[in-house]
């Protein structure tokens, strides 16, 4: 009954909190008002048992069994003020520890003060030293996590914004590097665009004529060699200031 592996996990946003103790002692005082001051939309549903003298034990573990058969709240706190040990004996008998052991509701116990231990402390999923421990245990403070949500937002933003800093610097890096390596190619081309225009020109039979020769033609086909025209053909001579028709003689 006392193995972790039997323990359950108390519900980290319950709904309704089920007590079982006195209706007329400070627990239930305190449990409301911990509870309601850390989630005011938090719901208690107490369930009023002896916590001392003959007959408690088996009216506790009824307590529990009816909670359980009737899905009444999402974790139990059973517990009591400080007592002598015969005060607290009712929650070191077999039938209180068998009903908490059997509860599928999972029970935090609060049973006296923070030295007092009885066996409902050790069978119980999670054990209180006091009863508004019990309730702080039980009861998220909603003020506590609005702040921590708004820190997390905030690291959160903080953590987005350097990532896109860091995407727009790589980004931007990346277009520098495209453009540069662009320059680099349309600068080689132009390059080896003004040679060919160099080769072109040295190979232009305008030069040819600039240096005083004089270009034959025949039906606008350059003439390359006298075997090509005969006694009467017409032929055009260009020179470097203009052109002039010509008979050919014998």
């Amino acid at each position: 009954m006392f193995l972790d592996s039997h323990k359950k996990k108390i519900p980290m946003f319950p709904k309704t909190i089920g007590v079982l103790t006195s209706e007329t002692g400070a627990v239930i005082r305190d449990i409301i008002n911990v509870s309601t001051r850390r989630n005011p939309n938090v719901h208690i549903k107490l369930l009023p048992v002896p916590v001392q003298g003959e007959g408690a034990a088996i009216k506790i573990a009824k307590g529990i069994e009816l909670m359980n058969k009737n899905n009444l709240a999402d974790v139990l706190i059973i517990g009591r003020g400080g007592g002598s040990l015969e005060d607290l004996w009712p929650f070191n008998e077999e039938v209180v520890a068998d009903a908490i052991y059997n509860s599928k509701i999972p029970i935090i116990s609060a049973v006296g003060h923070e030295t007092d231990f009885t066996i409902a402390d050790f069978v119980a999923d999670l054990r209180a030293p006091t009863p508004s421990a019990a309730a702080e245990l039980a009861v998220p403070d909603i003020l506590e996590l609005k702040d921590k949500i708004k820190k997390y937002r905030r690291a959160l933003r903080h953590s987005l914004l350097k990532s896109v800093q860091y995407q727009y610097l790589k980004v931007d890096s990346l277009i520098k590097n495209l453009v540069s390596e662009i320059n680099k190619k349309v600068k080689l081309k132009r390059s080896a665009f003004s040679e060919l225009v160099a080769k072109l020109d040295a190979l232009s039979p305008l030069k040819t004529i600039n240096r005083g020769f004089i270009v034959a033609q025949k039906d606008d086909k350059v003439v390359k060699s006298a075997k090509e025209l005969k006694k009467g053909d017409n032929i055009k001579l260009r020179f470097s200031d203009g052109e002039k028709n010509a008979v050919i003689g014998g």
